[in-house]
């Protein structure tokens, strides 16, 4: 049962401590919708999704009245388009018309963003997956909420290098198409190495094929509400440190877990899972960046920063566990530097670099993300960067990815705005010598050894 003082404690953590159920996303697959007529494969799209999320944004609200928690994102996740468009897609602009219709469809229902533009070309990429990978610029440019993911690898099958070097290449492209919003269609495309099937973050979320046919799944925050916890231990012993953290997350959790069982109960779909992790926001207080200070950091960059990350990330989920039969997702704590006003900080004092991030990344949740960089990198720069954070996903059998913006008409110095919970970057520098002889070889990396475990 809960009792009156985990009540109020929670009230406090919402109205002081930025406490928010950041995502209620519904999982919806599109299989049954595949058809080889493309505007017959359109309408089943749009009156799928219309049908099975006309209530998702309305009892989230409800909820959020009701509990008391706020939720700030109502979102879709659908299955892998490249998947479902293969039969009826015979062009890039063919594919475009499916964004298209998503986008009425997100409008329609009114959720902020739907994710599943995507493609999963691990081992290699068929002709719809090219075709999508292809049409990815043009499809992010003319609509608003669509997001788009592609995923590259993974620890069983290594890295898929053709892919790799053509999305170095769309990255550039979507950051031209979109440069009169200072390239913002790259802050919604996603590429990843071990994408998880059951994500609801944004950009990266897709409704995967080994999941049923809708689902719901939420992902909780609190950056702040573990920063306060850890005010409270200064200067106490890693082990009061780690019990600190645990017990935070558990209580954090549990809120999701309370809101995914009623809006599952309320829309009659089943619950699929929490997704723990901390997710930061611009606003101060709210910054994962600030619990590595708290730790002991200067600022997030300094020497010890990966080691007390990793200490966070592997309470969080020591404490998530516990209070949830179902965690899923990513799980852990990101470190997107525009998201987070400790982060930009770090950025700006020249304590942060992108060498130090992705070092970073291997303890932590996902990767190199919402980094904004020059908009006169080459393409095959982003690709040797991709290629470095698929590696440390595939080695060390985790989900990593880049989401990363070439600002075109900015450079190192300047500063670019996005707005909302994206929020706003200093450009960073990246590494200026080449991996273009690299990144041009053909086929794929090797998975590693120790992924044969049959």
């Amino acid at each position: 049962m809960i009792n009156m003082y985990e009540v109020n404690e929670t009230n406090k953590m919402i109205e002081q401590e930025n406490l928010d159920v950041r995502t209620i996303t519904l999982g919806i697959s599109l299989l049954d919708c595949i058809d080889a007529d493309l505007q017959e494969l359109n309408r089943k799209i749009y009156e799928k999704i219309t049908r099975l999320a006309s209530r998702l944004v309305e009892t989230g609200e409800d909820i959020s009245k009701e509990f008391g928690v706020p939720i700030v994102n109502k979102r879709i996740s659908i299955t892998p388009i490249a998947l479902v468009g293969g039969a009826a897609c015979k062009t890039p602009e063919d594919f475009v018309t499916l964004a298209e219709t998503l986008d009425r469809a997100a409008k329609e229902v009114g959720v902020n963003f739907i994710g599943g533009y995507s493609a999963t070309v691990c081992k290699g990429m068929t002709q719809a997956d090219e075709l999508l990978i292809r049409s990815i610029p043009q499809a992010l440019a003319s609509t608003e909420r669509v997001c788009s993911s592609v995923n590259l690898g993974s620890t069983k099958t290594g890295i898929n290098m053709d892919a790799v070097r053509l999305m170095g290449e769309i990255v550039l492209e979507t950051a031209e198409a979109t440069k009169e919003d200072d390239s913002l269609g790259c802050a919604k495309l996603v590429v990843f190495c071990n994408a998880p099937d059951d994500n609801p973050f944004m950009a990266g979320a897709f409704h995967g094929v080994t999941e049923a046919d809708a689902i719901i799944n939420v992902g909780v925050s609190g950056p702040g509400v573990v920063k306060t916890a850890l005010e409270q231990v200064r200067g106490e012993s890693f082990e009061v440190l780690c019990e600190t953290i645990k017990k935070t997350a558990f209580k954090v959790t549990r809120v999701g877990q309370l809101v995914a069982q009623e809006a599952s109960k309320r829309l009659g779909i089943p619950f699929g899972i929490v997704d723990l992790s901390l997710a930061p926001t611009p606003a101060i207080g709210d910054s994962v960046a600030d619990i590595l200070c708290e730790i002991g950091l200067e600022y997030a960059g300094a020497p010890g920063t990966t080691a007390a990350l990793a200490l966070l990330n592997d309470q969080v989920k020591k404490g998530g566990v516990m209070a949830s039969s179902y965690v899923g997702g990513l799980s852990g704590a990101f470190i997107p530097v525009s998201e987070d006003q400790g982060m930009i900080d770090a950025v700006v004092a020249n304590a942060l670099t992108i060498e130090k991030l992705e070092a970073m990344t291997c303890v932590c949740s996902v990767g190199l993300d919402m980094i904004a960089i020059p908009g006169d990198t080459k393409a095959s720069t982003v690709s040797g960067i991709i290629a470095d954070e698929c590696a440390i996903g595939m080695v060390n059998q985790k989900t990593t990815a880049v989401r990363i913006i070439p600002v075109i008409g900015k450079g190192v110095g300047e500063t670019v705005e996005f707005g909302g919970l994206l929020g706003y970057a200093p450009i960073m520098p990246v590494n200026p010598y080449s991996c273009e002889a690299f990144v041009s070889r053909k086929g794929r990396i090797p998975a590693p050894i120790h992924s044969f475990k049959n």
